[in-house]
Formats: C-alpha cells, structure tokens, sequence
C-alpha cells in the first residue's frame, strides 16, 4: 500500500499510539524551515550567550506567557536557539477533563468522556483541532510566531512538524533540564548548528 496523499509521500507519525497528549511532560524541539537562524545568533564573549532577533524575542515572550492563551500548561524550562526551540511542556490534563491524566490514555474512558467536548464533528472528543493536546499547543505557537512575523514582514518559516518525548520519570526531565541549560554553550558541538 501507498503512503501517498495528493500524490506527496505521508511521513508516518512517530505518536505514541497508547497516549493522547492531553496530559503529561514532554520535551519538545520546533525547528525553523531549512534550520535557517531566524531567531538570532549565539555570541561568544566572556560566555557564549544567545542574541534573540525581535522574532526571537516574542517567540520568548509567547513562551513565558504560555498560560494566556493555554491555562493548563506550563513551560517550567525552555532555550530558543538560532534555527529551534527546545521546551519542557507541562499539559495538566486533570485541568482539562476533570479527571487524572493517567486515565486519559486511548481506549479509556471513566465515563467523562461525554462531558469533554461539544464539538468536533464525528470525531468529537477525538478531533485534535478541538481537544487541547500538545499538537494543539505547539500550532498555536507556531501560528502566532508565524502571524507576528508576517504583520512586521519579516522573512520566516517553521519544519513542518516538531520533535516530542513522553518524559517518562524525573530522572529522565533531570536529564533533559540539564541539556537544555547548556544548549547554548555546547552550540558549536550541536547537530542543529549549520550554516
């Protein structure tokens, strides 16, 4: 069988079939198009340190206000680099559905579910463009970074689709907190770094 939609090969999903992203901690990594470095340059003076471009600096300020336009997540940790961003994302499920995140795996339900959403055709509940998963999230981002750059005409562009992780313990977010906090400084060593 084909993999084929509009006569363009579909990348499979590399989702978490078990999971609906409606709760939990990942990491996630957005890369810009062609890893172009639209939100600035890491300088080197005394400590390598990164320079946010404007685009730059309102995607850190959508980011530090993540709880404006999302109420039930947090971004406890993030670095924006030259070409991606990288982020710790909270998405608080029990905020969500009312209910513990653990019980919102696919194929479960306490009887909630009925109460979840109003919308979303015949999918209701299922319906990612309604339901406030982690992909909802991140186009969110992603479309006001995109918006903000068009309304002040400047040149930019997102990767298609973005890079997450369940984190799984808090051995494994010690793990990716400590990457983030030296991203910077280990730029040079970084597979995003190219030129």
């Amino acid at each position: 069988m084909d993999n084929l939609f509009q006569n363009k090969y579909l990348i499979q999903t590399a989702r978490a079939e078990w999971h609906r992203y409606d709760g939990g901690i990942y990491f996630v990594t957005i890369c810009t198009a062609g890893r172009e470095h639209y939100f600035g340059e890491i300088k080197t003076e005394t400590e390598p340190f990164m320079e946010l471009s404007s685009i730059g600096q309102y995607a850190n300020q959508l980011l530090m206000d993540i709880t404006t336009n999302y109420p039930h997540v947090e971004i406890p940790l993030f670095i924006i680099m030259p070409n991606h961003i990288h982020a710790i994302i909270f998405i608080d499920g029990e905020a969500i559905w009312g209910m513990n995140a653990k019980d919102t795996k696919k194929g479960e339900d306490n009887g909630d579910a009925i109460h979840r959403v109003s919308t979303g055709g015949v999918t209701g509940w299922h319906n990612p463009m309604v339901t406030n998963c982690l992909g909802t999230v991140i186009r969110g981002l992603k479309a006001r970074i995109t918006r903000w750059a068009n309304q002040n005409e400047i040149s930019f562009g997102w990767q298609a689709r973005f890079y997450d992780r369940i984190v799984r313990d808090q051995n494994e977010l010690n793990n990716i907190a400590e990457y983030i906090e030296n991203n910077v400084v280990n730029w040079q060593l970084d597979e995003m770094n190219i030129q």
